[in-house]
């Protein structure tokens, strides 16, 4: 079965938000901040499995340019100097699909770690 693929991506710089419609019919708005956290570069994820790294602090996160990669994916570049790992169009409708539960997942782990967005 084919995973559904981008028609469209828009960046939202006001609201930072990057807006990803796929050939399936379902579109999302997915914050900067929550594309920056959930990095699939190994600075983030690590290298191997259980050495996602919790990132914090980037609630006011921009984004300077999207690149794309290939037939694949795109390259984000944030203002923090971010800019590696490739948001595969899997990981971006995986990152769309999983948002309700992810974010408020995040959130708590912050708070529980005794860290912030800001």
């Amino acid at each position: 079965m084919n995973r559904p693929r981008p028609l469209d991506i828009t960046l939202h710089q006001a609201s930072r938000v990057l807006e990803v419609a796929f050939d399936n019919g379902e579109r999302f708005r997915l914050p900067y901040e929550y594309l920056r956290v959930n990095s699939p570069s190994a600075e983030v994820q690590g290298h191997g499995p259980g050495q996602k790294v919790l990132v914090s602090g980037k609630r006011h996160i921009g984004v300077l340019a999207v690149e794309p990669t290939g037939h694949y994916g795109i390259l984000i570049r944030f203002d923090d100097g971010h800019a590696s790992g490739i948001f595969g169009w899997d990981t971006l409708y995986d990152l769309g699909r999983a948002q309700e539960t992810a974010w408020p997942a995040y959130v708590a782990e912050l708070e529980a770690k005794g860290l912030t967005r800001e």
